[in-house]
């Protein structure tokens, strides 16, 4: 009988989600330019920061600080931010949690991640218009 995936119950889960994910993103061709190129992204500073983001979330803690739409109007400033590459987001997101997890949590992580794209969306969307 195949084991069966546990859900996202603390820390170390939401480390192993976002550095399974952020490694698929940087190698998207969608992505990878975005994160690597454009933004610049320094890993070693973004990872912390989105462990604490989704921690935040998913378990209660209140361990982040700081301002993810100031920083994506911004960089929609400097390349397309899109219903394309915001799909393509969502859809490694989903991709990453089915592959490492299930249950209750697991399904929250991919509602709270298709809700904060949408809104990130919507606000650079509205900047445009």
């Amino acid at each position: 009988m195949p084991k069966s995936k546990k859900d996202i119950t603390d820390r170390k889960d939401i480390e192993l989600l976002v550095n399974t994910f952020y490694g698929k993103v940087q190698q998207n061709e969608t992505l990878g330019y975005i994160f690597n190129d454009v933004a610049k992204v320094h890993w070693e500073t973004h990872l912390p920061k989105m462990y604490n983001f989704w921690s935040s979330l998913l378990l209660g803690e209140q361990s982040y600080m700081g301002n993810p739409m100031l920083t994506h109007v911004s960089l929609s400033k400097e390349t397309p931010l899109t219903d394309v590459e915001f799909n393509t987001w969502k859809t490694l997101f989903n991709q990453t949690v089915d592959e490492l997890f299930e249950g209750e949590k697991a399904t929250e992580a991919k509602t709270k991640a298709a809700n904060v794209a949408k809104i990130m969306l919507a606000k650079i969307q509205s900047i445009w218009v």
